[in-house]
């Protein structure tokens, strides 16, 4: 039985990729990123790591800006909505050699015991999305990187932020894979129909959209990933999304990470 080496393919330090319109030294070879969905939050949130932080490219839904924390560069860079498109950030981010992934966002919570504006540290994922089956079969976990978990987990303690931490459940959809009958249709297939009941039970924190994808692809690399999201709906009582805690949330998250690399990830 022969051994088999996965190629991990770095390019040349000029070449700019495709989708992401970014290149190494574009980057100043950051190991770092920070990836929030939202093209139009990515100058809020890499203002807040630094306030000199500053424009890199726009290209698709890839916005990008290169912040300095601790003297260590930090790429905060969009990744839209959904797994498809947070891989290919991952694959051309790796490619430049970005080491440790962050996402940041918004969630909705299936937990009684959890509010509006609280945090959420995913551990793990459910597979609910596509992406991540083009990389890893079903059997394969999409496991968050304990040594990123656990600085990002200390951090919030040293800086007195609840933090709840626990399994999300990741889907490719908003409306049906979420249960949501505030869509269109109004419908929920079958097939979904008392899943966020079901996950509940089973003790899943939350629902949101990229996490599995994110965990899974960079679990597969040999690179560190981890989730940290804000809650914006209490899925328990409303469908409804709070917008206005939104902003301390992201600013709680942003002084997390913050603390971590400011730390080593120690």
């Amino acid at each position: 039985m022969s051994n088999v080496t996965i190629k991990n393919n770095r390019v040349d330090a000029n070449e700019v990729l495709y989708h992401t319109n970014l290149s190494e030294n574009v980057i100043k070879s950051a190991e770092i990123a920070i990836l929030p969905g939202d093209p139009n939050r990515v100058e809020m949130l890499a203002k807040m790591l630094d306030q000199n932080a500053y424009y890199l490219t726009s290209n698709r839904e890839y916005t990008s800006w290169l912040a300095k924390v601790d003297n260590k560069n930090v790429l905060v860079i969009s990744t839209g909505i959904g797994g498809p498109s947070a891989a290919i950030g991952i694959e051309e981010l790796a490619m430049l050699g970005v080491k440790k992934f962050i996402r940041v966002g918004t969630c909705g919570t299936i937990q009684e015991n959890i509010e509006i504006g609280d945090l959420i540290l995913t551990t793990a994922s459910v597979r609910l999305d596509g992406t991540s089956y083009h990389y890893a079969p079903i059997e394969y976990p999409a496991v968050a990187s304990f040594f990123l978990n656990q600085s990002l987990y200390n951090s919030a303690k040293k800086l007195n932020l609840k933090l709840h931490s626990g399994i999300t459940g990741s889907s490719d959809t908003f409306y049906p894979g979420q249960e949501r009958k505030d869509s269109y249709s109004g419908y929920v297939r079958k097939s979904f129909q008392g899943s966020v009941e079901e996950w509940r039970k089973l003790n899943v924190l939350n629902l949101e959209m990229e996490s599995s994808a994110i965990l899974t692809v960079c679990a597969t690399f040999g690179l560190d990933a981890s989730c940290i999201c804000t809650v914006i709906a209490k899925r328990t009582k409303t469908e409804t999304v709070d917008k206005i805690k939104y902003l301390q949330g992201m600013t709680d998250i942003m002084d997390i990470i913050k603390e971590s690399i400011k730390n080593n990830f120690q």
